[in-house]
């Protein structure tokens, strides 16, 4: 199989041409589907015929009609395996899995559990089946090492939080699997990314959301922050999970590649850009709850190895990101009756 089966072509991506019927005979399996990039991946991927979604939940509103979907919690082992003997995929996006960082702290076994039984599980499954498959890993920039300077594949690695830990050992048996089983494994190590549809429970989407709760009136008109001076390298999601598909498409297996935008912003001036967007006057307020125990002062990477091998780059600018999360939290808190 050509790994361009597996990317939608709808006149807006990297390879031009509109898909062909050729491309349509890939089985392309989303994990994590009802979730944040998970979901933001299926809608990038609607109209490919055989693209199925996987979820503990049901899919989202308006979503059901985008794919397959199908219940199945990848701690369940046999139900992996039968599932995967089923469908037979011959591309998979393994997007499920714990994802926050500070809950981690709170509950360590939470994502050895979520991040890594559920990669062995699935890995084994498809190891089982036989069948020659691509499989990108969404892994995590928490892996480095703590650096001032943008961070590459080679960057030392030394994760400093449970999360970190989990996302790293999952990395490990991605790869083992390539070099054991032959499943062609690739890894994506995100940094941070945003936008409509992010729990609030990460700090961005959380600010959005306490903006939108104050201009309806429901909160009083004061924002509630954590660490403010921490630097991230922000990237839109709906870039993130176009990164996604072209690495599924051209990456190379047994390689990890960034994606982010090279930039490093303060969390203060992130939030100071989303309250410059408020309808009403607002108060920031730190918030001793929303500080991390071990929050790491700079995080920005560089994306060269992913430009190189796939020409990514960011195409939603960082106002148009915080325009729209901030939309969507204006939207959701509307639909919720007083």
């Amino acid at each position: 199989m050509s790994a361009n089966q597996a990317v939608p072509q709808d006149g807006h991506g990297d390879s031009g041409p509109q898909r062909s019927a050729r491309r349509d005979v890939s089985r392309v399996l989303v994990t994590g589907a009802a979730g944040f990039a998970g979901s933001h991946l299926v809608e990038w991927l609607t109209g490919h015929s055989h693209l199925s979604a996987w979820s503990r939940s049901d899919p989202p509103e308006g979503f059901a009609h985008m794919a397959q979907w199908s219940r199945v919690d990848l701690l369940d082992r046999e139900r992996v395996r039968a599932e995967i003997q089923s469908l037979r995929p011959t591309v998979v996006y393994h997007c499920a899995g714990a994802a926050h960082v500070a809950q981690s702290w709170k509950d360590t076994a939470a994502p050895l559990a979520g991040n890594v039984l559920t990669t062995h599980h699935l890995l084994d499954a498809i190891r089982r089946v036989g069948l020659p498959c691509r499989l990108l890993v969404t892994g995590s920039a928490s892996v480095y090492a703590t650096s001032p300077s943008p961070l590459t594949e080679d960057s030392p690695v030394a994760p400093g939080s449970p999360y970190a830990v989990s996302k790293l050992a999952q990395e490990q048996l991605g790869l083992r699997a390539l070099l054991e089983d032959g499943i062609k494994v690739i890894v994506a190590r995100a940094f941070n990314h945003t936008g409509p549809r992010q729990s609030p429970a990460f700090a961005v989407s959380g600010m959005a959301r306490q903006i939108a709760q104050i201009e309806r009136g429901d909160i009083a008109p004061a924002i509630r922050v954590g660490n403010l001076e921490a630097q991230r390298d922000l990237t839109d999601v709906r870039d993130t999970v176009r990164a996604y598909t072209l690495l599924i498409e051209r990456g190379v297996p047994g390689e990890i590649y960034n994606v982010a935008t090279g930039v490093a912003r303060s969390m203060r001036t992130v939030l100071e850009a989303l309250v410059a967007r408020s309808r009403v006057p607002v108060e920031i307020v730190p918030d001793p709850a929303r500080f991390r125990p071990n929050d790491t002062p700079i995080v920005v990477g560089d994306a060269g190895r992913l430009r190189a091998a796939t020409g990514w780059s960011p195409r939603i600018s960082f106002d148009r990101m915080l325009d729209d999360l901030l939309d969507y939290w204006r939207a959701s808190v509307r639909s919720h009756v007083r």
